[in-house]
């Protein structure tokens, strides 16, 4: 092993754009279950496929409509 590299003419990562950052979330049972069960299925992790659902409403600009019930007046 050498004791120092020269990287002068070495290329930047070109997946560096591409990492994951990690973060906390709280999901419900109800959630988790079906990316689990669908973790079974496909045999990819269920982690990752709730970033590809997430990553496909990012890309395809899916939003969602809420409805808030008027609790105060009834």
């Amino acid at each position: 092993m050498k004791k120092e590299y020269n990287f002068d003419k070495g290329t930047k990562n070109p997946y560096t754009k591409q990492l994951k950052k990690q973060i906390t979330i709280n999901l419900s049972e109800e959630v988790l279950d079906y990316f689990k069960d669908l973790s079974i299925k496909t045999s990819i992790p269920y982690q990752t496929l709730i970033n590809y659902f997430l990553l496909d409403c990012v890309k395809n600009k899916k939003t969602i409509e809420f409805v808030w019930l008027d609790t105060e007046n009834k």
